[in-house]
């Protein structure tokens, strides 16, 4: 199956190829012709340059990671060193949440509007017997329609031993408005799987042996691991439909008054599952000896209805009511030490909510919040901004949220073949605040201070005399500070490019564990060579944070969890890099952890018993194709 569709991808991409030669003296369309649309309906277009900000993207996330640590693997899951609660759910999000990084959502889908055929295709290589492919296409049939497809792959054996990963992305989406634009209907499929061979980490005596840089271990596979019998596994397929009418239409010079009534509708079909071919005794005593497995499975339907009333007086107000039916759960009851561990949770939520949208003379006001009136949990938010654009070189927004959800399946219901695995609690809501200010600017750079507080918190933990982890709820209030500064400085063609984050966890820090300060930090020189035919880009990157209590990371239930126990960070990761862009064509080659060259104590760290990548060299490309 994902051989065929590459293969159609290619081949989309080779027509597109082709059929340039016959147009060659044609005159092609302005790029910013080539439209991306996003679900929330916010419009750009393609963007073909060379800068450091690119660099930063192109990574199997396809997006900056200045916030996580990446685990040594292509395609394992990432550690995070900084968090941000901007997503509303108003029901609890399914589990194994480590193994969604890679997991596109439905506000991460986007749409397209092309005057020509667009291929895009990104290429990376990975280690040890595997690459990574991005594969895009996408065209308008006529004005009115727009179809994409898009497949993303990776497999890639890994340095150490039985952490193989095996990922692939499908995305097929169509796009559609009548030649008035008053109906306008946008769908998607997405099938996605995510597997992942699991090890344990590093046995007591591996870890002795890569700190203190063993030559004869320098072949990360003779290291021991805990285990090499188990693997993991998230799989998805979700359909999704947004269509909207313009039942009221009136536009004159004067202003306009607008009024569309809408419709959404999606389905996903979710599971995750872990299987052992022989337990583990460090996990606890198990119902099986021989072939584990456990699968757990997340049916989601949704329905909303809404309203926009959009007038150039009044602003914009959009008003909607929801229904979601939910099955989650296991094919299985169990009965552990008296207690009923039941199989199923289901049930179904009926939600409302209101935005509202206002902008005058360089002011922008903006709210939105929902609210479930009735179903099986209770969840709401509210939300209000104000921002302020002076002129095209400063902009400010100051923004407050209040949020209470349950927390994730995972915490209120869990079965596995462990035995320590096995719960079903009565937690409270998760109920977090948060005060927001950031100003961007050309001149001085970006800024953003945030402050946010946390009643409730849930969080994976290992309680007194366990050694597994379990779903534990804070009794203290958590209080989080972070405060992030950019800023760019530009030397002829050299340029320093600059990203620090400071951290206080000002109560709670037993239970939320962030590092102090995180830097990054871009030296480089760029120039146009031969005749302006190569734009050139090399130099070397830095990143440190210091040491903190990094999370530990949990295979059977794919989640990190809070421990106390060890300290990890505080070691430099160094890389250094030479880009290019020929025309579509952008090339990198990188040298990752290049400190890591000079031996000596090894002290990098993704996750307690899990080290960080070694030194390699990798290459890639992102090509661009336009008919």
């Amino acid at each position: 199956m994902r051989n065929t569709l590459l293969l159609l991808l290619l081949l989309c991409a080779s027509a597109t190829v082709f059929s340039q030669t016959p147009n060659a003296t044609k005159e092609k369309p302005p790029i910013d012709y080539y439209k991306i649309i996003s679900t929330a309906r916010d419009t750009t277009f393609v963007d073909t340059t060379l800068s450091i900000e690119k660099k930063y993207k192109f990574n199997y996330l396809r997006r900056d990671n200045f916030e996580l640590l990446q685990f040594s693997n292509v395609g394992q899951t990432y550690n995070s060193l900084a968090y941000s609660f901007d997503r509303l759910n108003l029901k609890p999000l399914f589990v194994a949440q480590s193994h969604h990084f890679n997991y596109k959502e439905i506000e991460d889908v986007n749409y397209f509007n092309v005057p020509t055929p667009l291929t895009e295709l990104y290429f990376k290589t990975a280690y040890e017997q595997g690459q990574q492919l991005d594969a895009f296409f996408t065209v308008n049939t006529s004005p009115q329609f727009n179809f994409s497809i898009g497949y993303k792959g990776v497999r890639s054996l890994g340095k150490y031993q039985h952490i193989l990963t095996s990922t692939g992305n499908f995305l097929f989406t169509a796009n559609y408005h009548t030649k008035s634009k008053r109906y306008v209907a946008r769908a998607h499929v997405a099938a996605q799987d995510i597997l992942n061979e699991e090890n344990g980490g590093l046995t007591n005596n591996s870890l002795q042996l890569f700190i203190n840089d063993d030559p004869e271990f320098r072949d990360r596979g003779r290291l021991d691991v805990k285990f090499e019998n188990a693997e993991n596994k998230l799989e998805g397929l979700r359909f999704y439909g947004d269509h909207y009418y313009e039942l009221l239409s009136q536009r004159d010079s004067t202003g306009y008054s607008v009024l569309t009534l809408g419709n959404v509708l999606s389905y996903e079909d979710k599971f995750f599952r872990y299987n052992q071919t022989t337990s583990f005794a460090e996990f606890g005593s198990s119902y099986e000896a021989t072939d584990l497995f456990t699968k757990t499975k997340l049916e989601d339907f949704n329905v909303k209805a809404y309203a926009d009333f959009n007038n150039s007086l009044i602003g914009k107000i959009t008003a909607w009511v929801g229904y979601n039916d939910f099955n989650y759960g296991y094919n299985s009851v169990l009965i552990l030490d008296e207690q009923r561990i039941p199989n199923r949770i289901k049930g179904n939520i009926i939600e409302a909510g209101a935005a509202y949208e206002k902008e005058y003379r360089g002011f922008k006001l903006r709210g939105k919040g929902a609210i479930n009136v009735a179903g099986d949990f209770d969840g709401n938010f509210l939300q209000g901004a104000a921002s302020f654009d002076l002129n095209e070189d400063y902009n400010a927004e100051a923004s407050i949220t209040v949020h209470s959800v349950a927390p994730n399946f995972n915490f209120l219901l869990y079965q596995s073949d462990y035995q320590n695995y096995n719960w079903k609690t009565e937690l409270n809501n998760v109920k977090t605040q948060e005060l927001k200010f950031q100003i961007n600017t050309k001149k001085f750079g970006n800024a953003s201070v945030s402050y946010t507080g946390i009643d409730d918190y849930a969080y994976f933990g290992i309680k007194e005399n366990d050694s597994t982890p379990s779903p534990l709820q804070a009794s203290e209030r958590v209080d989080y500070l972070k405060i992030k500064a950019e800023k760019e400085f530009k030397f002829g063609h050299f340029g320093l490019e600059n990203t620090v984050m400071y951290q206080q966890v000002l109560s709670g820090e037993t239970v939320f564990n962030v590092p102090q300060l995180i830097t990054r930090n871009t030296l480089y020189f760029e120039d146009h060579w031969f005749k302006r035919a190569l734009f050139l880009q090399t130099g070397v990157g830095f990143k440190y944070f210091t040491k903190y209590n990094m999370n530990a990371y949990d295979p059977v239930l794919a989640e990190f969890y809070v421990q106390n126990e060890q300290e990890l960070g505080g070691f430099p990761l160094v890389d250094i890099f030479f880009n290019a862009k020929i025309r579509q064509t952008r090339i990198y080659f990188i040298y990752e952890n290049f400190t890591a060259l000079f031996g000596g104590k090894n002290e990098y760290f993704a996750a307690p018993g899990y080290p960080y990548r070694d030194n390699v060299l990798r290459f890639g490309l992102v090509w661009n194709f336009f008919l």
